[in-house]
C-alpha cells in the first residue's frame, strides 16, 4: 500500500508537479516497478526528508528483489520516523529476506515490546529465534500469544516446534494433541515427525513428515528435518533432494545450508560447500559448527593459514571445542610445527577426556552423604 503525501509536501508540490508521485502509485498498481522506483527517487532528489516517501520507495525496492537497497532507504525513513511500526516492520522483513537475522530480531523485539499482543512480529521473531538457535526465547515470545490466539495454528505450531527443540516435550505433546483434536493437517504431521525423530524412530519420523511434505511443500522447515531423518536413515541422496528443496522455500535455512555442504564436501566440491557455509553464517556469525567448517572447507582448499587464523579464533571463542583442536594440530603439522601441533593435539585429548569424565559423572552421581 502507497502512504499519501503529507499535507504539507502536497502543498509544496502543487502546479502539477505532484505527479511523479501519481504516477508512482499508478505503476505500481500496473506491476511496472522500475518506474514507480525511479519517480519515488525523482521526488525524494527534491524532499529527502519525506520519510514516509522513502518508505514507499524501500517497498518498491523490496517488490523488485533489491532488499539491500531496500534496507538503506528504510533506515533512512526509520532515523525520520523513529515510532514507525510499520516502517520498523518493513526493515525487519527486509533484512530477514536477506538472511541477516540477527538485525532482524533487533528491530523485531523492538515492536515486540511495544506490541508484545501483535500477531505478525511476534510470529517471525519467533520464527528467527528458532533460525538462530534460541528455543527458549522463541517460547517466551509466543506462550502470551497462545492465549490471545487459541485458534491460530501457526501460532500452535511453532510454539510446539520451539517446546520440542528447548526438550519441553510434555507441554509440546499437549498442543500436538490440540492440533491433532481438528484432523490430520501438516502442522500436525510435522510435529508428529519432529517428535519420532527425537525419539530415534526414523522409520516413523519419515514416514511422518513425508506426510506433511505432501499436504504442504512450502511450510517453513519440513523438508529440512525430512531430510535430516533420512540422512540419519543412511538415505544420502534422497536428504540431498529435501535440503535442496528447502533451499527453494527459503535460501537461508540454517541446517540445510549446513547439511548440504557437508554432503558437497564429501563428494569433492568445496567451492560449492564453502558457498552453502556462507549463506549459514550470515544467519548464526558466530555459530562453532558453522565456523569449523568453513575452516575445514578451506584446508581443504589448500588454504592452509587462513585454516589456522580462524581455527585459532575459535577456539578463542569456544576453548573446549575438541575438534577444533584436533583440526588447528593437523594444520600445525602441515605447517612443519610440530611443537605447535603437539600441544594442540594434547589439548583435544584433554578436552575429549573431560568431556567424558562429565558424562561419567552424570551417569553414575557419587552416593549422597548420609545425615
Amino acid at each position: 500500500m502507497v502512504l499519501l503525501l503529507p499535507l504539507g509536501l502536497a502543498a509544496l508540490w502543487a502546479g502539477g508537479s505532484a505527479d511523479p508521485l501519481r504516477e508512482a502509485e499508478t505503476a505500481l498498481q500496473s506491476g511496472d516497478v522500475a518506474s514507480a522506483i525511479r519517480l519515488y527517487r525523482e521526488f525524494l532528489k527534491s524532499y529527502p526528508n519525506a520519510a514516509e516517501i522513502r518508505s514507499n520507495l524501500g517497498a518498491a525496492l523490496v517488490q523488485n528483489g533489491q532488499f539491500a537497497a531496500a534496507i538503506t532507504e528504510y533506515n533512512i525513513a526509520l532515523q525520520q520516523l523513529p515510532n514507525n511500526p510499520r516502517v520498523r516492520m518493513n526493515l525487519a522483513l527486509a533484512y530477514y529476506k536477506l538472511g541477516r537475522l540477527p538485525e532482524a530480531v533487533e528491530h523485531l523485539q523492538a515492536l515486540h515490546k511495544l506490541q508484545p499482543l501483535e500477531l505478525k512480529p511476534a510470529l517471525l521473531l519467533a520464527d528467527c529465534m528458532l533460525e538462530t538457535n534460541q528455543p527458549a526465547q522463541a517460547v517466551e515470545v509466543l506462550a502470551p500469544l497462545r492465549e490471545e490466539y487459541p485458534d491460530d495454528h501457526a501460532v500452535v505450531y511453532v510454539l510446539g516446534m520451539a517446546l520440542m527443540k528447548d526438550n519441553r516435550t510434555r507441554e509440546a505433546q499437549l498442543l500436538l494433541d490440540r492440533i491433532l483434536s481438528d484432523g490430520e493437517s501438516a502442522e500436525s504431521a510435522f510435529l508428529l515427525g519432529q517428535s519420532e525423530l527425537l525419539r530415534n524412530d526414523l522409520a516413523a519420523a519419515a514416514g511422518h513428515l513425508a506426510r506433511a511434505v505432501e499436504l504442504d511443500p512450502k511450510m517453513p522447515w519440513v523438508h529440512t528435518l525430512y531430510g535430516q531423518a533420512l540422512k540419519a536413515a543412511g538415505k544420502l541422496e534422497e536428504a540431498t533432494v529435501q535440503f535442496n528443496e528447502e533451499l527453494k522455500v527459503n535460501p537461508y535455512d540454517f541446517t540445510a545450508n549446513t547439511e548440504i555442504a557437508l554432503l558437497l564436501l564429501q563428494d569433492g566440491k568445496p567451492d560449492d560447500a564453502l558457498a552453502h557455509i556462507a549463506m549459514a553464517l550470515q544467519v548464526r556469525p558466530n555459530d562453532a559448527g558453522a565456523l569449523y567448517q568453513r575452516a575445514s572447507i578451506h584446508l581443504t582448499q589448500g588454504l592452509t593459514e587462513q585454516a589456522r587464523q580462524e581455527l585459532d579464533q575459535l577456539l578463542r571463542d569456544y576453548p573446549n571445542f575438541s575438534e577444533a583442536h584436533a583440526a588447528l594440530a593437523r594444520v600445525y603439522y602441515k605447517l612443519k610445527r610440530t611443537a605447535d601441533g603437539d600441544r594442540e593435539a594434547a589439548e583435544a585429548r584433554r578436552v575429549r577426556e573431560e568431556a567424558q569424565k562429565q558424562i561419567e559423572q552424570k551417569r553414575n552421581p557419587p552416593p549422597a552423604e548420609k545425615p
